[in-house]
């Protein structure tokens, strides 16, 4: 695939990251394996493929726009914008310390097919064996949640550092763990994901922002587009998928994609 152009690059790249960004499927280790295909794996395709997130991040904002107006101006006038704004806070903070003190060691060691393999796997079985014990919740809304909730959906995204483990599936998963509903688990990991996204984009931006010329703008500029216009049908789908099926479909889908790694690999 390498005889394609830079802006195909960037689409496929784009379509990948909107369509596996808020699947428990993990959009970095897709990314990884899609970057490899393509031929668009050093370092500035690895910042670029971070970079393209901010897309996804803000088909969100987009999907909530209401309820992001509502924070925004309620921020400095109402109890419950703050709570919930320290909440997602309270969330965001242990991935952000974890991902300065390992980012490096990560990106350096674990950045290759067969630890995404090995962690879609894992990720899968995990999945599995939470949604068999899952019967019941206590959280019905993202508004209901309780710092306690907020701080261990935090933890679990830690584990998301890890490529092919999924931010989303680290959350959600995390969240139904702690007594979410799943729609709640849902939309908390997608307003988590605002805020670690855009540390995310903009870190890597920061370190090696300068060495982007103006037509690499111009591919980042189409990754960033496509990536929105994909996530955002990649939200819609979800909410409704969530509201009456369970997650295991996606872990089955995270061992046939480890296998077929691993025996491409071999």
């Amino acid at each position: 695939m390498q005889e394609l152009g830079p802006l195909i690059k960037a689409a496929i790249l784009g379509i990948v990251e909107g369509l596996t960004e808020f699947l428990p499927i993990s959009s970095t280790g897709h990314l990884i394996l899609a970057g490899e295909l393509l031929d668009f794996n050093d370092e500035k395709g690895k910042a670029f493929l971070i970079m393209i997130q901010t897309g996804a991040m803000l088909a969100v904002m987009w999907q909530y726009r209401v309820k992001f107006w509502d924070l925004t101006v309620g921020l400095f006038s109402r109890r419950d914008a703050q709570i919930f704004v320290a909440k997602l806070f309270v969330a965001f903070l242990p991935a952000a310390i974890v991902g300065l003190l390992l980012g490096g060691l990560i990106k350096t060691y674990l950045f290759g097919s067969i630890p995404v393999a090995i962690a879609l796997i894992a990720g899968a079985f995990v999945i599995l064996a939470v949604e068999h014990h899952y019967k019941s919740w206590r959280v019905e809304s993202v508004d209901d949640m309780t710092f306690r909730d907020a701080l261990m959906v935090g933890l679990a995204q830690c584990f998301s550092l890890i490529p092919g483990v999924s931010r989303a599936g680290a959350t959600i998963i995390g969240g139904m763990l702690c007594g979410l509903s799943r729609k709640a688990a849902t939309e908390f990991s997608f307003f988590l994901a605002v805020p670690t996204l855009i540390a995310a984009g903009a870190y890597d931006f920061m370190k090696l922002g300068g060495e982007f010329s103006a037509e690499d703008i111009e591919i980042l500029a189409v990754g960033l587009i496509v990536s929105f216009i994909s996530a955002l049908i990649c939200i819609r789908w979800l909410l409704r998928y969530v509201a009456s099926h369970t997650f295991n479909v996606f872990a089955w889908y995270r061992i046939a994609l480890g296998i077929i790694i691993l025996a491409m690999v071999w």
